[in-house]
């Protein structure tokens, strides 16, 4: 079968052949139908954390849906025919072994979550990934009905995660600096929307959530989050940044972060997702693109979640 293949950081994806995947006793091999492309993969290639990567060569795509092709002798959440999710972790594929960039992945029972009909391939992907880390950054810091939330970064995860908040009863402030953008998130109904979320330091947020870690949007958060607030940090747009301990102690702040969420978690994402509540903004592409797409990521080019999608 074909596979993108990265060999070693500072190396191009290659498509090759490997051969199919083999399902173990508790294990479930997919054909893959989507699979979403993240600014994560440009980090694989990049260097900045191909460190994680379980083994090199391997097969990338982490954000990954599909029918059931086989199982194994000792499956049985799963049969084959049936639509499936694979929830992104680090030990999972496309990080821990070989991913979904690829006509076929194999996925241990465990790892494995339903997608409802009605969810297009094409929401389903993102929301292994983008779904459900944004969604569990908000139960990280607490956000209910009626909590005064900060938004940095309306990309990809802060997109959806508004609209996750706004499902919750939340009033919902956006910091967003592509003004492009402006047009499309207004339509969620927003509190507020700036360029930057020190604009909203008068609303006293309860709770500010970082999408995008870049520069100087942590400590602008910190410096505008309210008395005992919250801060939670999912972006790493950059590795460092510099906090007031002043600002910390005297606010008595919580700064919490958040990585990825559980299967849980996804599973409530693809129901918001068959139930309309949510959705993904996406441009889907085709598998000969991955490569092509990972760049346009690197360049700063895409507009929302790209996705490979299959017929």
């Amino acid at each position: 079968m074909k596979a993108w293949r990265l060999t070693a950081a500072h190396q191009p994806l290659e498509l090759v052949e490997v051969p199919h995947p083999q399902a173990g006793p508790d294990q479930v091999v997919i054909d893959v139908k989507a699979a979403g492309i993240c600014h994560t993969d440009v980090g694989y290639l990049d260097g900045t954390l191909t460190g994680i990567l379980g083994y090199t060569p391997i097969t990338l795509g982490h954000e990954i849906a599909g029918v059931v092709a086989a199982v194994g002798s000792d499956v049985s959440s799963f049969t084959v025919g049936q639509r499936v999710a694979v929830p992104a972790t680090i030990a999972g594929p496309g990080t821990g072994v070989d991913g979904g960039f690829a006509d076929q992945v194999l996925a241990f029972e465990h790892q494995v979550v339903a997608v409802p009909d009605g969810v297009s391939w094409e929401q389903a992907a993102p929301a292994t990934d983008a779904g459900m880390t944004s969604f569990h950054a908000l139960k990280v810091g607490g956000v209910t009905e009626g909590t005064k939330l900060g938004i940095i970064g309306a990309g990809g995860l802060g997109s959806l995660a508004i609209q996750f908040a706004k499902a919750l009863g939340a009033k919902v402030f956006v910091a967003e600096t592509n003004r492009a953008a402006w047009d499309r998130i207004r339509g969620f109904g927003l509190d507020g929307l700036a360029e930057n979320i020190r604009d909203f330091v008068d609303e006293e947020l309860d709770v500010i959530v970082d999408y995008a870690g870049f520069d100087t949007t942590t400590p602008d958060a910190v410096e505008t989050v309210a008395f005992r607030g919250t801060v939670v940090q999912v972006g790493m747009g950059t590795e460092h940044t510099t906090l007031s301990t002043t600002t910390m102690i005297v606010k008595q702040l919580s700064y919490l972060g958040s990585n990825g969420g559980t299967n849980e978690d996804c599973s409530e994402v693809l129901d918001l997702i068959a139930a309309g509540t949510v959705s993904s903004h996406v441009e889907t592409v085709g598998f000969d693109d991955i490569a092509e797409s990972i760049a346009r990521f690197e360049r700063g080019e895409a507009n929302g979640r790209l996705v490979a999608v299959r017929d």
